[in-house]
């Protein structure tokens, strides 16, 4: 199922919006996907490393189990989705057209 997302389009003719729906094609969404995941790896390597300079910083124990909470919750804080990037793709033809 391709991802489609609504933008309000002003017109000179109406104070009510346009609604143009833009979706992007199977290609554009595989690439999106694909960076979204490079950058949560990397923003999930961040957070194992941040994780553990808490851990050190706080003199705590540093069980794997601790160190994998802690880079979850910051992972799940600083992450983004899929479809946050997807949105931003399909703003980006949005506004080019």
């Amino acid at each position: 199922m391709a991802f489609y997302k609504s933008f309000p389009k002003r017109s000179d003719k109406s104070v009510y919006p346009q609604w143009e729906d833009i979706t992007l094609t199977e290609e554009e969404e595989r690439a999106v996907e694909r960076t979204c995941q490079e950058e949560n790896n990397k923003l999930m390597t961040q957070c194992l490393e941040d994780a553990e300079k808490l851990l050190v910083a706080k003199g705590l124990k540093g069980y794997e189990t601790s160190l994998t909470q802690i880079a979850t919750a910051l992972f799940e804080k600083r992450a983004s989705h899929v479809a946050y990037w997807k949105e931003e793709k399909a703003k980006e033809k949005f506004d080019r057209s």
